[in-house]
């Protein structure tokens, strides 16, 4: 098994949710001398995100392969992970708790990839009780023996034909926002994030977000040239100050008014200061101390019902200092925690 991971280890060179290796493997902290699973940035230097795989949808249509189902569906994520957030902050949002249960993976990985834990083992981890998997890429390759692509999360999985069914948060967070309506109170089903009449809007504030923010963080982070870095450092934060003049204006990004453009933007401010800023070297300003319209806005997402539950501060600190030996072959972790989300908004 460990020979066939290696053999795919090109494909974990360009994300983030599967980007590190054991321990145990890390001789070197040198560039030319890493394993191939820490070898994320180009020959360039820069850092390319590649495709998710799995892009079926879940759909009310008649004769659908992936129907609105009670308990049918499963979701496998990582708390460190922010692109797994996003899926789990809809999924309270919406409450589909009773809906869709979860796995949550060990904050670090190993030579294999995400790793099942026990709550002893890992506080917070819940191990796999519907295909007893003891990695996520058990998973890929239960549905594909022959899978040769990245090791990802969030997973979504259909218990029901024993497949996953889609593993791009973009479009999970799609199908928690509208697939289960029909199955929901009414007052669940008039939560709509991603309205028809704001979409042109969310679109578009969504593609700078993520290409600069969402993404740009990583690409400031995992640069290994100088010029590398400074091409993607930069945009970054000119983003972060266009997103602090609109939030100085209006409660949220768009129309004023709640939307998936926040949820996805959330997860990456939730991340900046205690690890982005000294990390990943996003140190020209901080949320705390230089964006006061986005600590606000940040605050006021957290203190909604049932997210602060999906912020766990030890997993994601964690999982980025122990795991990127790479950046930080100490594997210390900072003391800090960022600014408390828990002070109350005006």
């Amino acid at each position: 098994m460990l020979s066939r991971f290696f053999s795919h280890s090109r494909h974990f060179r360009l994300l983030y949710c599967l980007n590190t290796v054991s321990v145990r493997s890390m001789t070197s902290t040198t560039q030319n001398e890493q394993p191939e699973i820490l070898k994320w940035a180009s020959k360039d230097g820069e850092f390319r995100r590649q495709q998710s795989v799995f892009r079926d949808n879940i759909s009310d249509a008649p004769g659908a392969k992936f129907a609105p189902e009670p308990d049918r569906y499963h979701l496998y994520v990582s708390l460190a992970c922010p692109w797994a957030h996003r899926t789990l902050i809809v999924r309270e949002l919406k409450g589909l708790q009773s809906f869709i249960g979860v796995s949550v993976v060990d904050y670090l990985m190993l030579d294999k990839g995400w790793k099942f834990s026990t709550p002893e083992e890992c506080p917070g981890a819940i191990p796999d009780s519907i295909n007893n998997a003891s990695y996520i890429r058990d998973l890929y390759f239960k549905v594909n023996p022959d899978y040769s692509g990245r090791f990802t999360v969030p997973v979504l999985w259909d218990k029901k034909l024993g497949t996953i069914v889609n593993n791009e948060s973009s479009e999970i967070i799609r199908m928690f926002n509208t697939a289960f309506n029909s199955l929901l109170p009414e007052d669940k089903q008039k939560v709509n994030y991603y309205p028809e009449n704001l979409r042109s809007q969310i679109d578009e504030l969504n593609e700078w977000v993520y290409d600069t923010i969402n993404n740009g963080v990583y690409k400031s982070g995992f640069a290994t040239t100088q010029q590398a870095y400074e091409n993607n450092v930069y945009p970054l934060f000119k983003s972060l100050d266009r997103v602090e003049e609109i939030l100085a204006k209006s409660d949220y990004l768009v129309a004023n008014t709640l939307t998936e453009a926040d949820i996805r933007l959330f997860t990456t401010i939730v991340r900046f200061d205690p690890v982005y800023f000294g990390h990943f070297k996003c140190n020209a300003k901080s949320i705390e101390k230089d964006y006061p319209h986005i600590l606000k806005w940040a605050r006021r997402i957290y203190q909604m019902p049932g997210v602060a539950s999906t912020v766990n501060m030890e997993h994601i600190k964690k999982h980025y200092y122990m795991s990127h030996r790479q950046i930080n072959p100490t594997q210390v972790v900072p003391i800090g925690t960022g600014p408390d989300l828990s002070v109350p908004i005006n």
